[in-house]
């Protein structure tokens, strides 16, 4: 396997009940992702692409298949060692930005390092850096009622990407933000692309998907088209 392939997914199924409750949420997966790539996952509601995000998050497994993350199968590890791979290896941002209300910016940034056994200096230093590249250096100290939407967004970035993880993974990252600060979050996102960081971002807006390279289009639990230009939206929307 290359190692310039960071997911690699072969023959996923994510089956949830039995029997007359059976429900197939990904019905055969294959996908790859390259470093460096900067991709939306979209499709309706129900066509998987939430499960999916939670799969190639580490956090839920397949049924059945392979996943490769960053030349590893992780398809099958126990609960202890996907936290293990979530914590080096992943940064998430949510809707919601997760932040602890009594900590400071700097202290929930640096939270992600307290489980990776960072050495206390080097934790500040690291949460410092990765919160001045998102343009927070004047609000470290700042707790998350102190700081608007925007900027609390901005933090759970910095939480995301201070353990350097291999890839950034972004579900609907927007979602609860005004036009004009989506703007700015997805510039974030560019940045950090552009710096290297490979992203792969849930969204159901095609304003947004369109700020990305390539589009992930989900249907029915499989992919209909892996490899969809964001300038290609509007027509597979109108169809």
């Amino acid at each position: 396997m290359p190692i310039s392939t960071i997911v690699r997914l072969e023959d996923i199924y994510k089956i949830y009940g039995s029997g007359e409750t059976e429900v197939q949420a990904l019905a055969g997966v294959n996908l790859i992702v390259e470093q460096g790539e900067y991709c939306a996952i979209m499709g309706a509601s129900g066509s998987g692409k939430s499960t999916m995000m939670n799969v190639i998050g580490c956090l839920d497994r397949p049924t059945r298949g392979h996943y490769y993350l960053d030349g590893e199968d992780v398809a099958q590890l126990d609960d202890t060692a996907l936290a293990h791979v979530r914590n080096r290896k992943l940064g998430f941002v949510f809707q919601q930005f997760h932040l602890l209300p009594q900590l400071s910016a700097l202290e929930n940034v640096m939270l992600p390092m307290v489980y990776a056994n960072v050495p206390d200096r080097e934790r500040r230093d690291r949460a410092a850096a990765a919160l001045t590249r998102v343009g927070l250096a004047n609000r470290m100290k700042n707790r998350p009622f102190e700081l608007s939407g925007g900027q609390q967004q901005r933090v759970a970035i910095a939480r995301a990407i201070v353990n350097r993880p291999v890839m950034l993974l972004a579900d609907e990252p927007t979602g609860a933000l005004d036009s004009h600060t989506t703007v700015e979050i997805l510039n974030i996102f560019t940045e950090l692309n552009a710096s290297g960081m490979t992203v792969v971002m849930v969204t159901h807006e095609a304003a947004v998907a369109r700020r990305t390279n390539r589009v992930i289009w989900f249907k029915d639990g499989t992919v209909v088209h892996p490899h969809l230009a964001p300038q290609d939206l509007n027509q597979l929307i109108a169809a």
